[in-house]
């Protein structure tokens, strides 16, 4: 786990611990001090409150209003509201911020269980003309998901997996993203 990092190609672009606006201003990465479950994991990721679910925002365009967040571990509402922590301790600050369109990228997101709907009601009506996409992540993850009805609330498949998106910057892949969303709902 400790060898598994966030993308940073993206980072001379975007660092949330130098943004005023991020909830990560003034993070200091100082060696391997958080685990997942027994696994130390590598510095660059960030603590949402939860120890289960951690996330590396890998850039923001607050004047375009969107947010490209990669994901870690276990995604799990039923023991620990996971969903509860990303929204209240990234997501509101982001919303606030004008953020409405957010790309979460789960590739290294092991598991998921869920639980009630409640903070995936509140995040897709405050991103009411926006959208949260996911990408990466597992098919089984989706099943999941289906089984709790998340498919109303996140957008993920077909042409929203983009296999290349490391070699796009954040704004090509945004808008590919965009263009696919606004397609699908015609």
């Amino acid at each position: 786990m400790h060898e598994i990092e966030p993308f940073y190609k993206w980072d001379k672009l975007y660092n949330p611990a130098e943004d005023e606006r991020s909830p990560f201003y003034g993070q200091e990465y100082n060696g391997y001090e958080l685990a997942l479950y027994d696994h130390f994991i590598h510095p660059l990721w960030d603590y949402i409150g939860s120890d289960t679910l951690y996330v590396k925002v890998l850039y923001v365009d607050y004047d375009e209003g969107f947010a490209i967040i990669e994901m870690l571990g276990e995604w799990n509402d039923t023991l620990h509201n996971d969903v509860m922590h990303l929204k209240r301790n990234l997501i509101d600050g982001l919303v606030q911020e004008g953020v409405k369109r957010f790309l979460m990228i789960g590739e290294n997101v092991l598991n998921f269980h869920g639980l009630e709907d409640d903070y995936y009601q509140e995040w897709f009506e405050d991103v009411e003309d926006g959208w949260i996409v996911t990408m990466g992540f597992r098919e089984f993850i989706h099943r999941e998901w289906n089984k709790y009805r998340l498919d109303y609330y996140l957008n993920w498949g077909g042409n929203l997996e983009v296999e290349n998106w490391r070699t796009l910057s954040p704004q090509k892949l945004v808008e590919t993203i965009d263009r696919e969303v606004r397609r699908r709902i015609g």
